[in-house]
């Protein structure tokens, strides 16, 4: 299930403090964090969220109590150059940037059977059977302070 918005008129670098706090809640987490964060962004991410729910229930997907915040990307939109005007007939540019924001909510027992399955795979990699070997560094101390 995923929602779009795009060309909101807010900078990707300010949009993306919002995301950070969203991804990997559940729904509900996510929507209670935006109601108490103090940015212009969260109100349009709210937005996002709702539009998301209503995508996964006309699929006829779970409730929103199951699901969870998978991905937010925070892409660059369309740039708006404006002209500001200076001092001896001189112009500055500034530059009016918006971001365009993709999220994807997934059902949390999926979410539960990959966590799962990436953990066996992790432990199996960390466990070595060669032995360790000492370094010859701490040997070399060590002759130095016994003599």
């Amino acid at each position: 299930m995923k929602a779009y918005l795009k060309n909101y008129r807010q900078s990707p670098r300010k949009v993306r403090l919002v995301a950070d706090l969203i991804r990997g809640k559940t729904v509900p987490q996510a929507l209670l964090l935006l109601r108490v964060t103090p940015k212009r962004a969260t109100s349009q991410f709210e937005k996002v969220i709702k539009s998301a729910i209503a995508n996964a229930r006309q699929k006829g997907l779970t409730e929103e109590k199951d699901l969870i915040v998978k991905e937010v990307r925070v892409d660059k939109g369309i740039t708006l150059h404006r002209v500001l005007p200076r001092a001896q007939g001189r112009a500055t540019r500034y530059d009016k940037h918006s971001s365009n924001i993709t999220l994807t909510l997934e059902e949390s027992n999926k979410h539960e059977n990959r966590n799962a399955k990436s953990e066996t795979k992790s432990t199996k990699s960390h466990v070595s059977n060669k032995p360790k070997m000492k370094s010859k560094i701490s040997k070399t101390v060590v002759a130095k302070k016994s003599s």
